[in-house]
């Protein structure tokens, strides 16, 4: 089997940088490595003791460290899991099972099992968010409330993108910036450092990992309507990987109590959705407006 990583030398300087960035947690923490069927599985628990539960799933080529600004906001409210995807740029285990089987819910039971963890809330972001879906239509008695970010597997993947990011990929670290742009959209502006810092982190990780070129199974209007917990599918309607207006199309047919928040102007890295998940969290739990920021 071919490794996730192009060579030994930059899967150690990936790792390396991880288990750095890792130390500057914003909370206190306790870092887990959990034994599952697909092997070692990495985690990051932290926020309220006694919280209700959120297990956070990460997008593709990247790992937990990207919900490091996210969850200073979602600490207070829950204990927060950010799960290491298997086979990706974390420290779990490099292995990629099919994605058009349930071996990935599977893996999550055991991941649950490990944390003894009944039920939880889901949120994920891209490769993320299409896992927690797919856990969500199998086992739709284990997930409290579910986030999907940029999610795929509900509208049309699109794949024009790659063939805009091929040639880059060949011009050096310039070419690899601008392939990055392509996808995820242009950074703001004179972005701060601790941005700034992030943004070289995750190049190093494009630079040095074997992205999954593959076309995500597409969930059945059937695997759909199994989606009965309270449901928030964020969207950007410029995202180049995803067709985002299906999207929304589909979950307004098969999933009308989803609320759905459709983003005309964003792309697939969707910046400034703290607060929005946080309040849909808090709502699905019935608690009031006015007490979400007390």
């Amino acid at each position: 089997m071919k490794s996730v990583w192009k060579s030994p030398e930059g899967e150690r300087a990936v790792r390396e940088r991880y288990l750095e960035i890792l130390k500057r947690w914003p909370l206190p923490n306790r870092q887990l490595r959990l034994p599952t069927r697909q092997g070692e599985t990495f985690v990051v628990e932290c926020g309220e003791p006694n919280a209700p539960p959120l297990l956070l799933l990460h997008g593709s080529v990247a790992n937990s460290a990207m919900w490091m600004g996210d969850v200073p906001a979602w600490a207070p409210h829950f204990r927060i899991y950010a799960v290491d995807i298997i086979g990706d740029a974390g420290l779990s285990a490099p292995s990629r099972p099919p994605l058009a089987s349930d071996v990935h819910a599977l893996w999550l039971d055991d991941v649950m099992q490990a944390l003894s963890l009944e039920q939880v809330s889901l949120a994920g972001m891209s490769l993320g968010g299409w896992l927690a879906l797919d856990y969500a239509t199998r086992r739709p008695h284990r997930v409290a409330s579910l986030v999907a970010l940029c999610p795929p597997g509900i509208g049309r993947q699109k794949f024009g993108f790659v063939w805009k990011t091929l040639p880059l990929q060949l011009l050096g670290a310039w070419g690899r910036r601008k392939a990055i742009e392509v996808v995820l959209g242009k950074a703001p502006p004179n972005p701060s450092p601790a941005a700034q810092f992030f943004a070289n982190f995750f190049a190093l990780i494009h630079a040095n990992f074997r992205a999954r070129m593959v076309r995500l199974p597409i969930f059945s209007d059937q695997a759909l309507r199994r989606l009965t917990m309270p449901v928030m599918v964020i969207a950007g309607g410029r995202d180049v990987m995803m067709d985002s207006a299906e999207t929304r199309q589909r979950l307004e047919r098969s999933v009308p109590h989803a609320r759905v928040v459709y983003l005309p102007e964003a792309g697939h890295m969707l910046r400034g959705q703290t607060q929005t998940v946080l309040d849909f969290l808090l709502t699905s739990r019935g608690i009031p407006a006015t007490m979400k920021h007390a």
